[in-house]
């Protein structure tokens, strides 16, 4: 009886991972395909200093998902529960996020951050594509931007780190305080629909 349960579990176990690596997969394909496009509308008629603030808008993003991804992991229940028991807002919505720290991670650094480090490598060829236009030295160009973009990208990333390991509580509710006045303005959509 105890073999046949223990199996039945692995077995479960094993589909509930399969279906999180489906879910992955194709959030990871929805989140690449509308950064490309965003990025490439913002860009394709940008100047090069436009261009530019676009790439670092994309690398901060990865920055910042980096940072929520690690404090989800490195954060503890406890000052939840209490503002949880005075009704703060936020606190349940973190209470969810810790509670799937590893999924929550999985989002925050494999899927949006991953997806940040593509896009901000595209954005930074079209850049240099820009900047060939005008200036011929192709060799250059393209080592400092790549050197440039590397460096922003691992150097913010693990300046992050840091930060989300000292300041966990505090960046994982801002992110659930953020992520509970999005459910209230869909909330309040919701209840003006059936009015």
């Amino acid at each position: 009886m105890k073999r046949s349960k223990s199996k039945k579990g692995r077995a479960d176990s094993a589909k509930h991972r399969f279906g999180w690596i489906i879910i992955i997969f194709f959030l990871t394909v929805c989140i690449s395909a509308l950064f490309s496009f965003f990025s490439s509308m913002a860009m394709d008629n940008a100047s090069t200093a436009v261009a530019f603030l676009v790439l670092l808008l994309i690398v901060l993003i990865g920055i910042f998902f980096d940072m929520v991804g690690v404090a989800v992991t490195a954060a503890d229940e406890k000052p939840f529960h209490s503002m949880a028991a005075k009704k703060t807002k936020g606190s349940k919505e973190a209470l969810f996020l810790i509670r799937n720290a590893d999924r929550v991670s999985s989002i925050c650094n494999d899927v949006i951050g991953d997806v940040c480090g593509v896009i901000s490598g595209s954005a930074s060829a079209a850049i240099v594509a820009k900047v060939l236009l005008t200036n011929s030295s192709a060799t250059v160009v393209t080592l400092l931007m790549s050197a440039l973009v590397a460096g922003l990208t691992v150097g913010g990333k693990a300046c992050g780190k840091s930060i989300a390991i000292s300041g966990a509580t505090k960046i994982v509710h801002m992110t659930a305080t953020v992520m509970y006045y999005i459910k209230a303005a869909f909330s309040f959509g919701k209840k003006k629909k059936k009015r």
